[in-house]
């Protein structure tokens, strides 16, 4: 009985962390435009990435 005493106000505290955390990122507009990341994926990367040996010399 004792270790929910403990239990509970810590799933509370979690809980409220998390709701803070999503009023905080309403706020600060991160689901503003929810369209744009699902269609920026077809759009060509202008960066070109290259795998290969470095020049670092050891």
């Amino acid at each position: 009985m004792s270790g929910l005493a403990v239990l509970i106000p810590i799933a509370v505290a979690m809980g409220l962390f998390a709701l803070a955390a999503f009023f905080w990122a309403l706020r600060s507009g991160q689901y503003e435009d929810l369209d744009g990341a699902s269609e920026r994926i077809f759009e060509d990367d202008e960066r070109v990435i290259r795998h290969g040996p470095s020049k670092r010399e050891g």
